[in-house]
């Protein structure tokens, strides 16, 4: 069944609830939004099949690749751009360019690459004060090759991002945001791990909320005992996925009945289902919407991250669950029909024309 198959919708003007377990503090937010993530440079480019096949990538699949590899792929891509990027930073640019306040909690090395990591997303307006390493490895960064059938196949050599330590977590900054959003791919090595769960009590101490994205296949499989302990033990408030991820995490093979076991676990559950749409689950009540029309897709990097930007932006606007799913598939269909997983049109003027 696809995502429009059944439909359920918060009543107008029924808001999200508070947040399960804990009183939600009633201390003003600076920040809307501090996301902990890798801190990684996009370098994109176009490639044919011929390509993927010689250097054996798996079309439209992201794998971790060690320094030979990437110095390998960078030498043979064709002309390529290089942005910032990292699943959690590209969500933060969504919401910076909603409007926003936002702030970065990442790992980079005082290098080229983490220089221009930290110039992007300063310049978006969005609060970086992580100290850049001084030792190796280098700066992370994502090879990114997009087929003509727009599907993007990353490789990715993570870098100085996986060595973010607790003690490089700015706790006032934690304390200070509505939300505080953990990027599942900076789950799996074991540093960052740390500081992150370090993080969640920082911001539960705070009466803070605390999102979580499951990212990819391959991290759920390796953490989903984590995950799944997460959950039970009521730490996370808003899980985002999409139809596979959530299927790899309560390792069912029909997203329906995946989305009915977790469901009752967190107080919201999003789940985005490519052009089907995307559903929302927030205390047991279901909303869904459509995919936002896309002239031509050039790209779907970025889609899920930008989908979150635009529903972390209504959330925290104290919107329904259907406007917020409206509002993530406006950005995801903005970020699809260019190059690159950041927004180049005005978000603020798209959400005035469309909704």
């Amino acid at each position: 069944m696809d995502c429009a198959g059944r439909r359920r919708s918060l009543g107008r003007g029924q808001r999200f609830p508070r947040t399960a377990g804990y009183d939600v503090t009633d201390t003003p937010a600076r920040y809307d939004v501090i996301a902990i993530g890798n801190a990684i440079v996009d370098v994109i480019a176009r490639a044919d099949d011929a390509f993927l096949a010689t250097h054996a990538l798996i079309k439209g699949g992201m794998q971790l690749v060690d320094a030979a590899m990437a110095e390998l792929l960078y030498s043979e891509m064709g002309a390529a751009v290089e942005i910032s990027g990292g699943s959690a930073a590209n969500t933060l640019a969504g919401m910076a360019a909603f409007g926003k306040s936002c702030a970065f909690i990442g790992q980079v090395r005082d290098d080229q690459l983490g220089q221009v990591f930290a110039h992007d997303i300063r310049a978006l307006g969005i609060a970086f004060t992580t100290p850049a390493r001084t030792e190796e490895p280098p700066t992370a960064r994502c090879l990114i090759m997009v087929t003509p059938d727009a599907q993007r196949t990353m490789n990715t050599f993570l870098g100085a991002s996986q060595f973010l330590p607790a003690q490089a977590l700015d706790k006032a900054m934690i304390e200070a945001a509505q939300i505080l959003y953990l990027e599942g791919y900076l789950w799996d090595p074991e540093e960052p791990r740390a500081a992150m769960r370090t993080a969640i009590g920082y911001a539960r101490a705070a009466g803070r909320k605390v999102a979580f994205t499951l990212s990819a296949d391959f991290v759920i499989a390796r953490h989903r005992t984590d995950f799944m302990a997460l959950l039970e033990e009521g730490l996370i408030d808003i899980l985002f996925s999409n139809t596979d991820e959530i299927c790899t995490l309560t390792q069912l093979a029909d997203y329906e009945a995946a989305i009915a076991v977790i469901a009752p676990k967190v107080p919201v559950l999003v789940c985005t289902c490519g052009a089907d749409g995307a559903i929302a689950i927030v205390d047991g009540v279901r909303s869904e919407t459509a995919a936002a029309p896309v002239a031509r897709i050039v790209d779907t990097t970025g889609a899920g991250d930008l989908f979150a930007a635009g529903f972390l932006t209504g959330h925290v606007e104290g919107l329904d669950a259907t406007a917020c799913l409206k509002l993530g598939a406006l950005a995801a269909a903005e970020v699809i029909s260019h190059y690159g997983a950041r927004p180049e049109a005005d978000l603020r003027l798209l959400r005035a024309q469309a909704l």
